[in-house]
């Protein structure tokens, strides 16, 4: 078994993903040498994020990667990475490198007795560079509100793409987890608080990344009907999300 599993999901990151790997493989290998696996699962790429990841793979050995045809989302590429990962601590981060790998690893030395620990954007002691745009704030803050209010789960940034789990607590959800857009990171910590999982919020060192396809207002609607779909999913009215499924 490995100390530590870090599954990276990719979709088209050709031009950013070759720090990123280099960067966590240089870290993580000061700090555990073999003793940790860096999972890329690439999904539906349409560019030569491929041709980036396999030579850096033969230069670290701890460095795995999937190449999966088909676009199955985030989230499919997350649950994909935990089907496969074997460390007793397994976790998954943006393959832009906005959270740099030191940052990770605050997420590694504070888990301790929890079950699942998120790096949080939005509560005291965070830093962010540069600052994002204002939309940009109120959509997140608007969503997370949203999230903690549906599904009363007492954390400020569900979205923040690093997270890390002690292994028994994620292997036992992977059955439950639907794959979903922008709901993915919700379900999966609510699948937590389901099963009785403690989760700990602790503030990161956060660099937003050039280079973000994110269309804010899209992405906004988006978010808000995936949210709702997953609440209606847990609730006793998931009888409509049938009938939709079926006319769409």
């Amino acid at each position: 078994m490995q100390e530590l599993s870090i599954i990276i999901p990719a979709y088209n990151e050709e031009k950013r993903i070759s720090k990123t790997l280099e960067d966590y493989s240089v870290f993580f290998k000061r700090l555990y040498k073999n003793n940790f696996e860096i999972i890329v699962i690439l999904n539906g790429c349409r560019d030569k994020t491929i041709e980036v990841v396999k030579p850096i793979a033969k230069k670290y050995k701890q460095i795995k990667y999937k190449n999966i045809k088909e676009a199955i989302g985030k989230g499919g590429a997350v649950i994909e990475g935990f089907k496969q990962a074997d460390g007793r601590l397994i976790g998954f981060v943006d393959a832009d490198n906005s959270t740099k790998p030191e940052a990770y690893y605050d997420l590694v030395k504070n888990i301790n007795g929890h079950d699942c620990i998120i790096a949080s954007r939005w509560i005291k002691g965070a830093k962010v560079s540069p600052k994002q745009p204002l939309t940009r704030r109120i959509a997140s803050r608007t969503f997370n509100l949203i999230v903690r209010v549906l599904f009363r789960i007492d954390i400020h940034d569900s979205q923040c793409g690093a997270k890390l789990f002690k292994k028994e607590a994620v292997k036992k959800i992977i059955p439950k987890l639907g794959i979903t857009r922008w709901a993915f990171d919700v379900d999966l910590l609510y699948q937590i608080k389901r099963d009785k999982g403690r989760i700990y919020e602790i503030p990161t060192m956060w660099n937003d990344a050039p280079g973000s396809k994110l269309d804010v207002k899209k992405a906004s609607k988006e978010m808000f009907l995936a949210i709702a779909r997953l609440r209606l999913i847990y609730s006793p009215f998931k009888f409509i999300v049938k009938i939709y499924d079926k006319l769409t």
